[in-house]
C-alpha cells in the first residue's frame, strides 16, 4: 500500500488529463522533501536506510539522514517510509529514428520513462527527428528521457547498408553532417564540426575503416570536445587498433572476439564466430588474448555496452527458425566474454539496441539489467550500479546524472521492493522522477501494437 504521503504526492498529478502526446506530469514545484527512504545511491554502494533527499527545482539540494535534514518552509514532503529510492535508470543503446517515426519513438520513450528511464544514449539515427525529441524532452513538452546522441562516421563502402538510406532521406547517403563517409581524403577537422553542428555530443565511429583513420577521428572528436564511442571491431580495424584510438564506449562484446577469430574486411563480411577458442564459455578458463584487451579497457578507463540482448534475441529468433542464419555470437559466449571483462575491472553500462514488443509493458533496458546479472553474473547491485553511475558516463553525462548527490539533476526512482535483494524488484517501481517532474507509475498508458509497428 502507498502510504499517505506518496498518495497526496501522486493523486494530484492522477487527476491531470492523459491525451495523445500530451504530458502527464506534475509540474515541478520550488522543493519537495523525500523523506525516510531507503536509499540507493547509484555509487554501488550499500543500501542506506533513513535517508531524506531534497529538491529544489530540477536539481537535488541536499542528501541527509532524516535526521539532518529539516524540511524548508513550504517545502512539500512525500513519505518514503518502507520504500527504496534509486537514481533513474539509463538505457546506454537506443536507436529513436531508423527510420524516424515519431509515434513509435514517442510511444517507446514513453514506455522508458514511466518504467524509471530518465535518460537515452543515441546512438545514430536521423538527427534532424531526433534533435527534435531530444529539444521536446528537454522542455517537458512530451514524456521522455533526456536524450544524448552521437552523429556515425564509416567508411564509404559502408553507406550501401539500407539503415544509411533510412537516416538520409533527402540527403545522398554518406553526405550528411549526422551521417558522414570518411576515407582518407577527408578534411577530419570539418568533418567533426559539421557533426557537432547538429547539437550531437559524440561520435559514433561505425564500420568499414582501418585502424590508423579510426585512431584519426578518435583524435579530432576528443579535440573539439566530443566524446567517442564505437564498435568494438570497425572492418577491418581490429578490436586492439580500436583501443588505440582510445575510444570512450565500445559497443557489442562478441566483436571483441574477433581480435581472436580474425576480422572480415568489412562489415557486410561480418560471419559467425567460432565459440571453440573461448573456454570460459563453457566454463573452461579464460582467452588469454581477451584478457590482455580487457586488461587494456580497464587501464585506460574504456567502458564497455555489452548489448547481451541482442545476442538473447538473435538466439530466440534461430530457435523459432532453425533453418534460418544461425546467430553471428551465441549468447553464452556473449555472457562469458561480459564476465571475463567486468571481473578484469572494465566497467559495463546496459545499453539494448532494440525495442520491446509493445505487449511488454517495461523498458527493453530491464531485459539488459536481468541478463547482466542472470547470465554475466554481476550482482543487483552492480547490476544497478550499471544503469545508473556507469550508463551516466557512457552518456558523458556524469556531472548531471546517474548519483543521487547535491547538484546533480533529480531523476529518481521509487520502488516498493529492495532490487538489491532480487533485481525483479526493479518491477515494484510506483514513481519516477526526471528534472524534478513526478510520473506516477499509475499514470502510464501502454504502448499498442500500432505506435510500435516500426519496432522490431
Amino acid at each position: 500500500m502507498i502510504r499517505s504521503g506518496v498518495k497526496a504526492a501522486l493523486g494530484a498529478v492522477g487527476a491531470m488529463a492523459l491525451c495523445g502526446a500530451a504530458l502527464a506530469a506534475e509540474a515541478p514545484v520550488q522543493q519537495t522533501l523525500y523523506r525516510h527512504a531507503s536509499l540507493i545511491d547509484g555509487t554501488g554502494g550499500p543500501v542506506r536506510p533513513g535517508m531524506s533527499v531534497l529538491v529544489s527545482g530540477e536539481r537535488i539540494a541536499a542528501v541527509a539522514p532524516d535526521a539532518g535534514l529539516a524540511a524548508p518552509p513550504g517545502a512539500r514532503i512525500v513519505d518514503l517510509a518502507g520504500k527504496y529510492l534509486t537514481p533513474g535508470l539509463i538505457d546506454s543503446h537506443e536507436h529513436l529514428a531508423t527510420p524516424p517515426n515519431r509515434r513509435t519513438a514517442e510511444a517507446n520513450m514513453r514506455r522508458d520513462l514511466y518504467g524509471g528511464v530518465t535518460a537515452i544514449r543515441d546512438m545514430a539515427d536521423d538527427l534532424r527527428s531526433v534533435g527534435e525529441l531530444a529539444r521536446e524532452s528537454r522542455a517537458g513538452e512530451v514524456p521522455a528521457p533526456d536524450i544524448f546522441y552521437a552523429a556515425v562516421m564509416a567508411g564509404p563502402s559502408f553507406f550501401v547498408d539500407p539503415r544509411t538510406h533510412a537516416i538520409s532521406l533527402g540527403v545522398e547517403p554518406g553526405h550528411s553532417p549526422w551521417a558522414q563517409a570518411i576515407d582518407e581524403t577527408t578534411d577530419l577537422k570539418t568533418a567533426v564540426t559539421l557533426a557537432k553542428g547538429t547539437s550531437a555530443t559524440a561520435i559514433k565511429i561505425y564500420a568499414n575503416l582501418p585502424g590508423d583513420l579510426v585512431a584519426k577521428i578518435a583524435a579530432e572528436a576528443h579535440r573539439q570536445g566530443m566524446a567517442v564511442w564505437t564498435h568494438s571491431a570497425i572492418f577491418p580495424a581490429t578490436p586492439a587498433e580500436v583501443l588505440d584510438a582510445r575510444p570512450d564506449v565500445i559497443s557489442h562484446t562478441c566483436y571483441m572476439a574477433y581480435q581472436v577469430v580474425g576480422v572480415p574486411a568489412s562489415y557486410q563480411a561480418r560471419v559467425r564466430i567460432d565459440p571453440k577458442p573461448f573456454p570460459n564459455a563453457s566454463g573452461g578458463a579464460p582467452n588469454p588474448v581477451m584478457a590482455g584487451l580487457f586488461a587494456r579497457m580497464q587501464a585506460q578507463g574504456t567502458l564497455l555496452d555489452p548489448t547481451l540482448r541482442v545476442y538473447a534475441e538473435d538466439a530466440k529468433r534461430f530457435a523459432a527458425n532453425p533453418k534460418g542464419k544461425p546467430p553471428m555470437c551465441d549468447l553464452d559466449l556473449a555472457a562469458a566474454l561480459t564476465r571475463q571483462a567486468f571481473q578484469a575491472g572494465v566497467p559495463l553500462s546496459t545499453g539494448t539496441d532494440g525495442i520491446a514488443p509493445a505487449s511488454d509493458p517495461w523498458p527493453t533496458v530491464y531485459e539488459e539489467i536481468a541478463l547482466l546479472v542472470d547470465k554475466a553474473g554481476l550482482t543487483p547491485a552492480q547490476a544497478i550500479h550499471a544503469a545508473t553511475e556507469v550508463g551516466a558516463k557512457a552518456a558523458a553525462q556524469d556531472k548531471d546524472m546517474g548519483t543521487i548527490a547535491p547538484g546533480k539533476l533529480a531523476n529518481l526512482i521509487v520502488l516498493a521492493r529492495d532490487p538489491t535483494a532480487d533485481i525483479a524488484n526493479l518491477k515494484s517501481l510506483e514513481l519516477t522522477v526526471k528534472r524534478g517532474r513526478a510520473y506516477p507509475r499509475a499514470n502510464f498508458k501502454p504502448p499498442t501494437a500500432a505506435d510500435l509497428k516500426d519496432a522490431p
